[in-house]
């Protein structure tokens, strides 16, 4: 059984499922019933005290017992820390999301970005700072996930004149998909750093390698498309130029990363209740917290690696020099110093779940989705959104429901019209399941300020039907 038919059984997530799984596997291995087991579980569920003495089940009893008791002690706060919406049209279980997460003894104030839509624990496009505390699914679950745009010296007829060219480029130097790899694992740095932080990264760094320079699925992609620059301060004269825009991150490494160090957060609260158990976090004086913050800052430096040996090959192949260089995380938490309500300034940990940098003068990339555009924002340094901004146009429907709703004609209409080619993508990811970026911009025309517009004219995403890894 899995934990989600534990869980259903009755029995708590965290330790209590892990001691029942090894109940089964012994009951599986001496060739017993599966059933009867199955019905035991539910009974020492439901009445553990009945079971303190017995000798499979009194482990499982009293951890039960031990939980249930932690969970009785929570208290959440007397009042919620303080956060600021910025738009409209969420749905109520993310804005719920944003107010758990408030409840927490370790938050301080928290932000949600216009392209907010839930997640586990903090909705994706929420921030939130907190003392001390690093909260894995607030960094969420592909860590370091985030953007990066080389501007090449292309004519901006290349666009439609050499879509071959750019075609062949993308599709020969990049890689999509789930367990997607290299042949021949790419070369690059960040594999000779350390990756004995932590024993996790060390046992993944072969695996790491391995799917260096790959994007994953779900909304991560790579494409070539028009950048109209308004403002010299991106770094470019005003004008069209071609860029080459990706977005993924830390690929099935951070994922593993996520999910250890989340399973170990949740283990050492169970005094959260069911609905804040996602955001059960990691004290950094703890030898765990500093753990997960070490293997944190490796999945940051192996994203943006990722996206590093995707532009050198992509423009290698296509024999061009770069005209600018831009990227920004998202998916990641900073140390950062903050003024509080009273005046008072303090270093935060600030958690950006599918959101943007945008400090004051900072420059970053919000993408569209697909087949609409994305901007190169200008951080106006909002101190209520804890200079932060939206990462996207964020998701209207669920990736089940964009695949029931929409047709694969009516797609091809909408990018047609955009002048838009799709080399590979799922019905799941089409723009019409994500908010109005156009909308989402101007809910947020206080937090950053647009310098560069970006049009995707040739893109490629991950097949459908693969779990994804945004």
């Amino acid at each position: 059984m899995n934990t989600r038919e534990l869980v259903a059984l009755g029995i708590p997530s965290g330790p209590c499922v892990e001691r029942a799984k090894q109940i089964l596997q012994k009951a599986r291995a001496s060739k017993q019933p599966l059933a009867a087991v199955t019905d035991d579980l539910k009974n020492v569920a439901a009445s553990p005290a009945t079971y303190v003495d017995d000798e499979r089940y009194g482990q499982l009893a009293r951890q039960i017992i031990d939980q249930q008791a932690a969970r009785d002690q929570f208290r959440p706060r007397a009042s919620d820390a303080p956060y600021q919406v910025w738009g409209d049209d969420f749905e109520p279980e993310a804005v719920a999301q944003m107010r758990n997460a408030c409840k927490l003894p370790v938050a301080v104030s928290g932000a949600l970005m216009p392209d907010a839509h839930v997640g586990y624990g903090l909705p994706i496009g929420g921030v939130l700072a907190t003392r001390n505390a690093v909260i894995p699914y607030a960094v969420g679950v592909d860590i370091a996930c985030r953007m990066k745009m080389s501007v090449l010296d292309l004519s901006i007829t290349a666009l439609d004149d050499e879509r071959p060219r750019l075609t062949q480029a993308i599709e020969g130097e990049t890689r999509f998909g789930v367990g997607a790899t290299f042949r021949s694992p790419r070369a690059h740095d960040v594999m000779d750093e350390d990756w004995s932080v932590t024993a996790l990264t060390a046992k993944l760094k072969d695996r790491a390698w391995s799917q260096l320079g790959t994007s994953g699925s779900g909304n991560h992609f790579v494409e070539f498309g028009e950048l109209a620059v308004t403002d010299a301060s991106v770094g470019l004269a005003p004008g069209r130029y071609v860029a080459l825009l990706s977005h993924s991150g830390s690929r099935g490494t951070g994922a593993q990363v996520a999910d250890h160090y989340g399973r170990l957060a949740r283990a050492r609260h169970p005094e959260l209740p069911k609905e804040l158990a996602h955001l059960a976090w990691l004290d950094l004086d703890s030898e765990a917290g500093q753990e997960y913050w070490a293997a944190m800052e490796l999945m940051g430096h192996y994203a943006a690696a990722n996206h590093a040996v995707i532009h050198r090959h992509v423009i290698r192949a296509l024999g061009v020099e770069r005209l600018l260089d831009l990227e920004n995380h998202h998916n990641f938490a900073w140390r950062e110093r903050h003024v509080l309500a009273d005046g008072s300034e303090e270093e935060l940990i600030v958690h950006r779940k599918g959101a943007t940098p945008a400090g004051q003068g900072v420059l970053g990339i919000i993408p569209g989705s697909m087949g609409t555009p994305g901007f190169i924002v200008r951080g106006r340094g909002v101190a209520a959104s804890l200079n932060s901004a939206a990462h996207g146009a964020g998701r209207r429907m669920s990736r089940k429901k964009a695949k029931e709703t929409f047709s694969w004609n009516a797609v091809q209409a909408f990018l047609v019209e955009r002048n838009v080619t799709l080399l590979s993508g799922g019905l799941n990811e089409v723009p019409m399941a994500y908010k109005d970026i156009e909308a989402v911009m101007a809910a947020q025309r206080d937090l950053v300020e647009p310098l560069a517009r970006f049009d995707p004219r040739l893109v490629k995403m991950a097949q459908g039907g693969e779990p994804p890894e945004d």
